[in-house]
Parts: C-alpha cells; sequence; structure tokens
C-alpha cells in the first residue's frame, strides 16, 4: 500500500513532500541541525527530546539521571553510551 503524499510549503518557503500529519519541514531541520557538539551526535528524536526539556549543554545533561532521560520520548538505549563518553570528555557524569 503505498500512501500519498502532498506538497506543503513551510513558513521560509521551502517546497516539500510528505504523507504523514507532522508539520516539520525537513529542510529546516537539516538547515537547524548542529554541526558540532554533543546535539550534532544524537538522531533528530533525541536531540529534539531533549532540546525540548531546555538541555542543551552537558552541564544541563549531567544534572539528570540516566533513568530520566531514557524516559524522555525520543531518548533510547542506544543514546545513553554516546551521551556518558560526551559527559566523561568534560570531566561529568550523569546524576546519580
Amino acid at each position: 500500500m503505498t500512501t500519498e503524499k502532498d506538497l506543503r510549503v513551510c513558513e521560509k518557503g521551502h517546497q516539500y513532500y510528505k504523507s504523514s500529519d507532522c508539520k516539520s519541514c525537513p529542510i529546516c531541520h537539516e538547515e537547524n541541525k548542529p554541526k558540532s557538539g554533543f546535539l550534532a551526535k544524537l538522531s533528530s528524536p533525541a536531540r529534539n527530546a531533549l532540546l525540548h526539556e531546555g538541555i542543551d549543554t552537558l552541564k544541563k545533561l549531567s544534572l539528570h539521571t540516566e533513568k530520566e532521560i531514557l524516559n524522555l520520548h525520543g531518548i533510547g538505549p542506544a543514546s545513553i553510551p554516546m551521551l556518558r563518553a560526551s559527559l566523561a570528555e568534560e570531566g561529568l557524569t550523569f546524576k546519580k
């Protein structure tokens, strides 16, 4: 079964096709993707989950337990080792 894709235009004028109700523009999303730092290493859902919670620095991340981060919608177990390593590079850890 093939789903019909609709042509959409975002607020910035980008044209793209989508078959879901999701309103995010993939072109804007790619333009806004960080080029460096720990957020650049994450998948889009994981990055968006952290940003939605206001976690945009490793210092802010270190204020949370691994369990709290895993409970965020968009964060999976595969993200934790990378986050742990990023924290360790800065001499930080998850909250105990």
